[in-house]
């Protein structure tokens, strides 16, 4: 049996552990030096010592963490293959540019490691409800593929390093981005003093906006701090396609202000959908 390896269980990493559990792996992570956040969120997986137990211990790491950090793990990930002469398949499933990916597997090849691009779409896998789809490109994209994992649909792109977070850098700026502009819509209204006039006019194209406007911008300023690492791999990933990049600089410095205001304190599973809209932007 293939062993895989979580790094980190945070709120997907640990989903996607449990997605690979229930499809009968064996899965390993650490929370070693992590928050009592990631030690809760980790439940139901088996928990190692270190990430040199992990690294030892597993045929496959799937690298699942904010875009800002995909570099920084890569690293650890190979000296850690160093130390103990182990060399799984590492699969960085992060929100990066296309370039990031390649740069990313060529560090690795040169400790030895191999990497499968990919990038996932989509909240965290759960027991019942849509699948959560995950795109994966390279020469071994198929071998992840295989893992079995209930509510993961993987995807096959090609043997191409780059495809997958192509494909995640063109989704992430429609959903991200527009997460962005709605909160700042919201707070350049409440702050004019026309809010109610702004939902009536919203409600009329997107009513569905409007009514989960409450925990869109809880959830937006939970994530706002991860966001930012997210917005500069889209900018880099626009510019090496001829394009702008400032518009995805620009919602960076949006999510970079709402992850210093009160409400970037949140964490996703504080949300409460009943809070007035008004309290929660007098916090942004």
């Amino acid at each position: 049996m293939t062993v895989v390896g979580i790094v980190s269980p945070g709120a997907m990493g640990s989903a996607v552990g449990r997605a690979l559990r229930d499809g009968r792996m064996r899965v390993v992570a650490t929370v070693n030096g992590r928050s009592p956040r990631t030690v809760a969120l980790a439940e139901g997986l088996e928990l190692l010592p270190s990430l040199d137990d992990v690294v030892a211990a597993a045929g496959v790491l799937l690298s699942i963490v904010p875009p800002g950090e995909a570099a920084a793990v890569a690293v650890t990930i190979a000296a850690a293959a160093g130390r103990t002469g182990a060399t799984p398949l590492v699969a960085d499933l992060n929100a990066t540019a296309p370039a990031t990916a390649r740069s990313l597997a060529a560090g690795l090849e040169r400790a030895g490691l191999e990497l499968v691009d990919g990038s996932i779409s989509g909240g965290p896998p759960q027991p019942e409800g849509g699948a959560t789809i995950v795109y994966v490109a390279g020469r071994r994209a198929a071998e992840i593929a295989a893992l079995p994992a209930p509510g993961v649909d993987w995807r096959v792109l090609g043997d191409e390093i780059g495809l997958a977070s192509a494909v995640k850098m063109s989704t992430a700026s429609v959903y991200k981005g527009r997460l962005a502009l709605v909160m700042q819509a919201l707070r350049a209204a409440h702050a004019n003093g026309v809010l109610d006039h702004v939902l009536a006019d919203l409600r009329r194209s997107d009513p569905a906006l409007v009514d989960r406007a409450s925990p869109l911008l809880q959830r937006g300023a939970s994530v706002s701090g991860r966001y930012i690492g997210e917005m500069t791999e889209i900018a880099a990933a626009q510019a090496a396609a001829g394009l702008t990049p400032s518009l995805f600089e620009a919602f960076g410095e949006v999510f970079a202000g709402i992850s210093r205001s009160p409400l970037g304190e949140l964490e996703p599973e504080q949300i409460d959908p009943t809070v007035p809209l008004e309290d929660l932007l007098d916090r942004l």
